[in-house]
């Protein structure tokens, strides 16, 4: 569990009018640091040359400065196209320091119209660690994205490379060599080219995927950490979505992978989106400065970005002999499972939960023979052993925006409640549904004492609080007002939305989605996300807010945010799940591949937090409070 936080001063480095060599963009940042100062190389697009075949303009090497890595200066052009192979562009540097000498890889553009028969790898060496006086061909076939690693591997000089990165499938690759000169040689690239595919990491997920070598490794006590960039649908079946992903790689053997993220990074932010190339991140280089790792990348072919990781964090993600950070299910899950008979026939699962003198009240949803969704009650003194469980349920469709108006034995009631606790009174927020119309949301309430005391016959009538021409669910009550208001949040489409209530009468429906969080391209929450239970309130007055995402292929999983005290705006948010399907009764079911909550109870440092699972059983998670909030933080 960890979260990627955009700087705020992103983008870092600009294209700048007056230099008329970066007058068009400063992209694909590559960063060094020596005696306490960075340096950044970057890759830097003039206008066209009217005298020049090519419509886009000539891209060269440029140079800045910084002491905090993030404030740049004294940019400068250190590299031109001048060989017959780099003729037509010097293109996304890679810098590395390797004993002792500043090396600087970079994409060679050797002719026009552009092609796999004349882009390829070339090198520029700076013996003093600044001027570059020394350039070789690399590559004598078409290959990108060639990084050197800082240090030997096994005593061999190692790079990686992106091989037929014009002629694609492309594949990254393992070198090794026994002497960097080795790189420049064309006798040892015919050896090697013979059997590349032997040396080829195992990245794809599928065939229509694309990879490229992106940032110099990083060596770790785990392996050597490794950002490249992973293109979903390259080749077709869907749009075509960049994303940065990390890899752990064996310290002895860079081609063994001992772990690797979901996509942690893809286009979200404005200079992201607008660019040369619009919708692209590219990773191309990483800083540790203590706890923190900081990520470079190009934006959108236009500026250089950077965004920051706690390190820690990261290696846990990507080491799975450490002990878990995200949620783990009790062993006694299922702890609710449909009884076969009466209101339970088919299903129990999706709870809202809340503590109360000693004992965790859970309000599931059950389902009949006919797929009529109910509210049972069970009580837990642990959270997650069930003590007490009524025989019969205790909230029941009762108003006609509820009722069966479809087919027999089609799906209506009352489905997924949420609970929330305001002045001495329950709210059940929960989706309202016919079989005919758009599920809608609605909300009932009882006097807390009642509730406990068992007395389900004082529930108020129920209302309809969304719209009825909008499929809006995931309904939930913020706790305590914002600004003398109280915060309703509901989904609309793919989003999380929320709206402002004057009071809890609600004579009047939802009538704004206020996007407080959506889907991430690329990433697992890429389809839609909703809340699971109301966000609960932190010491700091932040909300923690747990949602539900879900991928492209209907995979439902768990993720986490950390929202302002006005509820509103998002603050940190988990880059991987905090909690997936794993156990059968998770995988199969009414739904495969499917946790989903709605409810949570802290005690002490614990979180409890109740899930159905595949939409036939509920189940119950725990995690450290403190954990979740650290990972946030």
């Amino acid at each position: 569990m960890f979260t990627v936080r955009r700087i705020q001063e992103n983008p870092v480095l600009s294209p700048r009018a007056e230099h008329a060599w970066e007058s068009v963009a400063t992209f694909n940042p590559s960063v060094i640091k020596t005696d306490g100062r960075y340096a950044m190389y970057y890759r830097a697009i003039a206008h066209p040359d009217a005298l020049s075949p090519s419509p886009i303009g000539q891209s060269s090497i440029g140079r800045a400065t910084s002491i905090d890595g993030i404030h740049w200066e004294d940019r400068e052009q250190v590299l031109l196209p001048e060989e017959t192979w780099d003729a037509y562009g010097c293109e996304d540097p890679r810098a590395t320091i390797f004993e002792g000498t500043t090396y600087l890889t970079y994409t060679a553009l050797g002719g026009y119209p552009y092609s796999k028969d004349n882009i390829r790898v070339g090198i520029a060496i700076a013996r003093d660690g600044k001027n570059f006086t020394e350039r070789h061909l690399v590559t004598p076939f078409n290959a990108k994205a060639f990084v050197i690693f800082p240090e030997r591997v096994n005593g061999k000089v190692a790079a990686l490379l992106t091989v037929h990165t014009d002629d694609p499938p492309a594949e990254i690759a393992l070198v090794l060599a026994d002497t960097i000169e080795e790189f420049w040689s064309t006798d040892f690239w015919a050896s090697w080219y013979e059997h590349w595919k032997d040396f080829a990491l195992n990245l794809k997920r599928d065939a229509q995927d694309h990879v490229e070598v992106g940032a110099t490794p990083v060596r770790t006590a785990d392996g050597w950490l490794f950002f490249y960039s992973y293109i979903i649908n390259y080749f077709g079946g869907g749009p075509r979505v960049f994303c940065t992903e990390a890899a752990m790689l064996d310290l002895h053997d860079p081609r063994i992978l001992h772990g690797r993220t979901y996509p942690l990074l893809v286009p979200e932010e404005n200079y992201e989106h607008y660019g040369l190339v619009p919708d692209i991140v590219f990773p191309t280089s990483a800083i540790i400065e203590g706890r923190v790792l900081r990520l470079y990348y190009g934006a959108a072919d236009t500026t250089c970005a950077a965004a920051d990781i706690h390190f820690d964090h990261l290696l846990r993600a990507l080491n799975p002999s450490r002990a878990s950070r995200t949620f783990a299910r009790a062993p006694e899950s299922p702890i609710i499972s449909p009884r076969g008979t009466g209101f339970e026939h088919n299903a129990t699962f999706n709870a809202g939960a809340i503590d109360q003198n000693g004992s965790v009240h859970i309000l599931y949803r059950a389902m009949d023979e006919q797929n009529t969704s109910t509210f049972g009650y069970a009580r837990s003194d642990d959270g997650i052993h069930i003590i007490e469980r009524l025989e019969k349920p205790v909230y029941v469709p009762r108003a006609d925006f509820e009722s069966k108006r479809g087919s027999p034995t089609g799906n209506s009631g009352c489905e997924d409640p949420r609970i929330t606790v305001i002045d001495d009174r329950l709210y059940v927020t929960y989706t309202a549904y016919d079989g005919v119309h758009n599920p809608r949301g609605a909300i009932s309430s009882i006097a807390l004492q009642d509730f406990l005391d068992r007395k389900f016959d004082t529930w108020t009538e129920p209302l309809l609080i969304t719209p009825d021409a909008v499929d809006d669910k995931d309904i939930g009550l913020l706790s305590d007002k914002v600004d003398g208001e109280y915060v309703l949040y509901h989904r609309i489409d793919r989003h999380v939305c929320a709206d402002m209530l004057p009071d809890l009468s609600f004579k009047k429906r939802v009538s704004r989605c206020i996007t407080v969080l959506g889907p991430r391209p690329g990433m697992w929450d890429e389809e839609k996300v909703g809340i699971a239970g109301p966000p609960m309130k932190m010491t700091d007055g932040n909300w923690l807010l747990i949602y539900h995402g879900v991928s492209h292929k209907n995979y439902y999983r768990l993720g986490a945010a950390m929202l302002d005290p006005k509820g509103l705006t998002v603050i940190a948010r988990t880059v991987d799940p905090i909690f997936q399907s794993s156990e059968q009764y998770e995988v199969e079911g009414i739904v495969p591949n499917v946790v989903f909550a709605c409810g949570s109870v802290v005690r002490d440092d614990t979180i409890f937090l109740y899930y159905g699972g595949a939409d036939r059983v509920l189940g119950v998670a725990t995690a450290s409070l403190s954990t979740v909030i650290d990972a946030l933080s």
